[in-house]
C-alpha cells in the first residue's frame, strides 16, 4: 500500500476554498497519496449542489477532486464501518454515519486521517489523527 493520508471533508473544503486552515495540512499532503472515503465525495458533491452552483463551478469543483483517490465502499469495507461504529459506540462516543465511513475507510488502508475535527474520531482505537493536536 502506498503511503498516504486519508483527508477528511473539511479539510478538503479547506484545501478547495483556499481557507488558511489549510495551511495545517498541505505539508501532510506534499509527497503523500491524498485519499478520500467515497462518503467525503458524496458530501461535498452535495455541498455543491445545496450552493446551487452552476455546470462551470461544478465542473471546476470535479477536476480539484480528482487530484484525489476515492475509495469506494466494497464488502470488506461494509465489515470495517460496522467494527468502527459499534466500537466508538461501546466507548461511549459514538460517531456519526458519514464519520464512521470516513474513519472505516482510514483504518482499512491503514493510513491516518487529516481532520480538522478530531473530536468526532475519539472513540475509533487504532485511528491515527492528525495532526496531533487541534491547529
Amino acid at each position: 500500500m502506498p503511503e498516504g493520508y486519508v483527508v477528511d471533508t473539511d479539510v478538503v473544503s479547506y484545501l478547495y476554498r483556499q481557507d488558511s486552515r489549510a495551511a495545517d495540512y498541505r505539508p501532510y499532503l506534499e509527497e503523500a497519496i491524498p485519499f478520500i472515503s467515497f462518503m467525503t465525495a458524496a458530501e461535498l458533491d452535495r455541498w455543491t449542489l445545496h450552493r446551487n452552483w452552476g455546470p462551470r463551478r461544478r465542473l471546476d469543483f470535479s477536476d480539484f477532486i480528482d487530484r484525489f483517490t476515492v475509495v469506494m465502499s466494497d464488502r470488506a469495507l461494509c465489515h470495517t464501518w460496522a467494527e468502527v461504529a459499534d466500537q466508538a459506540r461501546r466507548s461511549g462516543r459514538p460517531i456519526q454515519v458519514a464519520d464512521a465511513w470516513i474513519a472505516a475507510t482510514a483504518v482499512s488502508l491503514n493510513a491516518p486521517l487529516l481532520t480538522n475535527n478530531r473530536n468526532d474520531f475519539l472513540g475509533v482505537d487504532g485511528l491515527i489523527i492528525l495532526p496531533d493536536a487541534a491547529p
